[in-house]
């Protein structure tokens, strides 16, 4: 070839109607939403639920475990705080949300700490 003439290639129209339904393309992304909703956002939703049922029927005198390990015995609620009896004539205030469980039982709230 000499280096004065420029070269033209030929390019093909892009195929009509080769493809299916647009739909068809957004199957497979649906279907991954899908199970990621029913294997981790279904079972989510139910703890979240167990957990503020668990909060929200504690009442004085339950026995419970805190989330970092102190047990005791309820003496007073309020709306956010817990005030827990620790031994005799020792009481400490603890936010409803550091309420784990009730003791002797398995923990109704995870540890979320541990890394």
């Amino acid at each position: 070839m000499p280096f004065g003439l420029p070269v033209v290639f030929a390019m093909a129209p892009p195929a009509q109607g080769g493809s299916g339904p647009v739909w068809v393309q957004f199957l497979p992304f649906a279907l991954i939403l899908a199970i990621f909703y029913f294997i981790i956002l279904m079972p989510m939703r139910k703890r979240q639920k167990k957990v503020a049922e668990f909060r929200e029927a504690l009442k004085v005198g339950d026995k419970v475990m805190t989330t970092s390990g102190i047990y005791g015995s309820i003496t007073k609620l309020n709306d956010r705080s817990v005030q827990l009896q620790i031994a005799d004539k020792v009481r400490v205030e603890v936010s409803r949300a550091a309420v784990g469980g009730y003791q002797g039982e398995e923990p109704v709230v995870e540890d979320s700490g541990s890394m």
